[in-house]
C-alpha cells in the first residue's frame, strides 16, 4: 500500500469467499465449499419478508432487534440485556475481540479453525495464540491452557470446528474452565451445534449459566439458510454484552433480516427436519466413503475434511473436473459441505476415483 495507514494491515490475509459452482461440460455444476444449507428458504419465511420488511426498506431498522432479542431472550431463559445481535456471527465475534482485545495483547484460539479469527484478531491490532489440533482435528485443550499468559484477553473454542467437524466434549471444556481465572472470557463460537450429534458434546449454554466468563456465539446462517440476511447473535454476561453493544455496527441488522429470523424461530418444526435430512445425507456420505477405505475425523457439522496433505491440490482438481466446488486448504486438506443429494452422490463417486488412484 502506497498510503499511510497501520502498519498491522499489511500483515491480514484476505477474508476468502468459497467458490462458485465450476463449469463442467454436460455436468449440473453444485458449490459445496461454504458450509452453507442447500435448501431454499420456507415460503413461510419468504411471506414474512414480503409482508413485514419489503414496505420498510426506507426506514432505518430498530437497532437494537427489540422483538428478536426479546424472542431468543425468552428461548434461552437469559435477560434481554444479555442478547446482541450482528451481521451474522462472524461480526458478534468482531464485536467481542474489538471490546477486549488490543496492541499487546493475545487471542488464543485451535488451528486450523475458522479462517476469520487471525482477520477479526490482527484487525484490533491484537497477535493470535493458535495452537494446532490433535491429529483427529479436535482441540487440543492442555496445549491451550499452556499458551494462556497474562497477555491472554481471550479464548476461543469452536464447537463443532470449522474446517475439522470435530466435536469438543463436555470434559474437555469443563477443563477449560475450570482452569481460567473468572475475568478471563471464554467464547463458544456455535455456528454449527444444531448438526452436533456427539454424545459427549458440550452445550455452551449449560456452561454460561455455571461460569461467569462465558459467550456463546450463534448464527441463522448454517440450520436456518439465512446466510444471505446476515444475522446472528451473542449470548453473553450483561456487562460485556453492554460494552459489545458499544463495538457494533450501528444499524448493521436489516429489518429483513430480523424479519426472517423471527419467522425461522416461528417455523422450528419444519427446520429441525431439514437439520435431521442434513445430518442424514451427512452420515450417509461418511458411511460410503468410509467402505471406500476413507479415514478422516468423524465429522459433527454439515461438512467433513478430508486431511490429504501434499495431495491436496490434485485431489481438488478432481473435484473441480467433477463440477464441485469445494474448500481447499492447500497442502493441509479439503472441506466437503453437505449439499444436494446429487451433489452428495458425486462427492462419493469421485471419491471413489481418488481411492483407485492411490489417495
Amino acid at each position: 500500500m502506497s498510503f499511510k495507514h497501520r502498519a498491522i494491515i499489511d500483515s491480514i490475509p484476505s477474508y476468502k469467499q468459497g467458490k462458485p459452482a465450476p463449469a463442467a461440460s454436460g455436468l449440473v455444476s453444485y458449490k459445496i465449499s461454504s458450509n452453507e444449507n442447500p435448501y431454499g428458504p420456507l415460503p413461510s419465511v419468504v411471506e414474512a419478508i414480503e409482508d413485514k420488511a419489503l414496505g420498510q426498506i426506507n426506514r432505518y431498522p430498530d437497532m437494537h432487534g427489540t422483538a428478536l432479542v426479546e424472542r431468543l431472550a425468552a428461548r434461552y431463559g437469559v435477560g434481554a440485556e444479555n442478547l446482541v445481535l450482528g451481521c451474522g456471527s462472524t461480526e458478534v465475534i468482531t464485536q467481542l475481540v474489538n471490546l477486549l482485545a488490543g496492541p499487546g495483547d493475545t487471542v488464543v484460539y485451535p488451528w486450523r479453525s475458522f479462517e476469520a479469527y487471525p482477520i477479526i484478531v490482527a484487525a484490533a491490532g491484537a497477535q493470535s495464540v493458535q495452537v494446532p489440533n490433535r491429529p483427529d482435528g479436535g482441540h487440543d485443550v492442555e496445549a491451550m491452557l499452556a499458551a494462556i499468559d497474562e497477555r491472554t484477553r481471550l479464548v476461543i473454542v469452536n464447537n463443532p470446528n470449522n474446517p475439522t467437524s470435530a466435536s469438543v466434549s463436555q470434559a474437555e471444556v469443563r477443563r477449560i474452565m475450570e482452569a481460567l481465572p473468572s475475568d478471563l472470557l471464554v467464547l463458544f463460537d456455535e455456528a454449527y451445534f444444531q448438526f452436533n450429534t456427539d454424545s459427549t458434546r458440550s452445550q455452551a449454554m449449560e456452561l454460561f449459566r455455571d461460569y461467569p466468563n462465558v459467550v456463546v456465539a450463534h448464527t441463522f446462517s448454517k440450520a436456518y439458510g439465512l446466510a444471505g440476511l446476515r444475522i446472528g447473535y451473542a449470548i453473553a454476561p450483561a456487562d460485556v454484552a453492554d460494552g459489545m453493544r458499544k463495538v457494533a455496527l450501528p444499524f448493521g441488522v436489516t429489518a429483513a433480516a430480523q424479519t426472517a429470523a423471527m419467522a425461522s424461530l416461528d417455523a422450528q418444526e419444519e427446520l429441525d427436519l431439514r437439520v435431521q435430512a442434513l445430518i442424514e445425507e451427512r452420515d450417509r456420505m461418511v458411511e460410503s466413503l468410509g467402505r471406500q477405505g476413507w479415514r478422516f475425523p468423524k465429522p459433527f457439522a454439515n461438512f467433513f475434511w478430508l486431511p490429504l496433505g501434499e495431495h491436496t491440490a490434485q485431489a481438488a482438481q478432481a473435484f473441480q473436473a467433477a463440477g464441485l466446488a469445494t474448500r481447499v486448504f492447500n497442502g493441509e486438506g479439503i472441506r466437503i459441505s453437505v449439499g444436494e443429494r446429487e451433489a452428495n452422490d458425486r462427492v462419493i463417486q469421485v471419491c471413489a476415483q481418488l481411492k483407485k488412484q492411490g489417495f
